[in-house]
């Protein structure tokens, strides 16, 4: 109990914006005030207003509605405790940990628009990994945008990490050979794969991406073995729509939910689940490499709802 109330804890300082604004705005709205439907209406579109999702909303809403008529649910700070247990119940028994190679470097590669905070929870990942005893070595293989590789090695110089690069504009798929050679003959356990923030529409990049898993793919059994894709919690809906795109182009296995303490609309995890399948296997809390959180739904919707 005292580990879980510590990473409650935690995530409660990480999702203060949220907390305070969508969870604190939902006790302004119900406490001390007697259910009726002008008041579901009210919970219904702040619901919507939270990034929670539409379906989502929907299927509370009905619910709340059908027990406020037969009388189950009479009362605000009821529907309160009702909202907590639904949103729980979002999430479906499913395996949100990495998974590893059986045999060889695991390689996981990450994408994602610029701007969503891909590099910096990389350096999350790599901390996390590190601090499991784990080897961990980097391949920037994005060799487009300006500083990007120097953004990659000033945080792998303070993990204690190695970075593979190559040359700026070059071939991103070049460079996740190397990185996989590199990988294969230090014997590493963990090989992440960083390439260019590319935007869902762009074409040429997302083939891009689809070469560079293929290159992956014949110089390591099953690679990659993980491609997570890092959303921008501050998005919002564009963020949903990222995630149905570059699903199609990269076969997602995990969402980095990242800058979630940076909004005030932490219901964007509920509406992943409602739009997609991918499970979120991680959050960014914070700014500093520690600042990374493996997805609960359980811990998260206490730590959305603690007071």
């Amino acid at each position: 109990m005292g580990l879980f109330k510590s990473v409650v804890t935690k995530l409660k300082k990480g999702l203060d914006r949220t907390r305070e604004s969508f969870v604190g705005g939902l006790r302004s709205m119900l406490l001390g005030r007697r259910l009726d439907e002008d008041l579901i209406n009210e919970l219904e579109a702040r619901l919507i207003q939270s990034d929670v999702g539409v379906r989502t909303t929907a299927a509370i809403i009905e619910q709340i509605r059908a027990d406020y008529r037969s009388g189950r649910l009479e009362k605000g700070e009821d529907v309160l405790e009702f909202l907590k247990t639904e949103l729980k119940s979002k999430w479906p028994e499913a395996d949100r940990a990495l998974r590893f190679a059986e045999t060889g470097p695991t390689v996981i590669l990450v994408t994602g628009v610029n701007g969503a905070g891909k590099t910096t929870s990389i350096a999350k990942l790599c901390s996390q990994l590190r601090g499991e005893g784990k080897t961990v070595l980097l391949g920037a293989c994005d060799t487009f945008r300006a500083g990007a590789v120097r953004q990659l090695e000033i945080w792998a110089e303070r993990l204690g990490v190695d970075v593979v690069k190559g040359q700026q504009g070059g071939d991103p798929a070049a460079v996740a050979f190397d990185a996989c050679a590199a990988a294969l003959a230090r014997g590493v356990d963990v090989l992440i794969l960083d390439t260019a923030g590319r935007l869902h529409t762009q074409d040429p990049l997302m083939r891009q991406l689809t070469k560079i898993r293929n290159v992956a793919a014949k110089q390591i059994e099953d690679a990659p073995h993980e491609t997570l894709l890092v959303l921008d919690a501050t998005a919002g809906q564009n963020a949903l729509r990222q995630a149905e795109s570059f699903t199609e182009a990269a076969g997602v296995t995990g969402i980095f939910l990242a800058k979630l303490d940076g909004t005030a609309k932490g219901g964007i995890v509920v509406a992943i689940r409602e739009t997609t399948n991918i499970p979120v296997k991680f959050i960014g809390v914070g700014e500093t490499p520690d600042d990374i959180e493996p997805f609960d739904p359980e811990r998260f919707v206490e730590a959305m709802f603690a007071e």
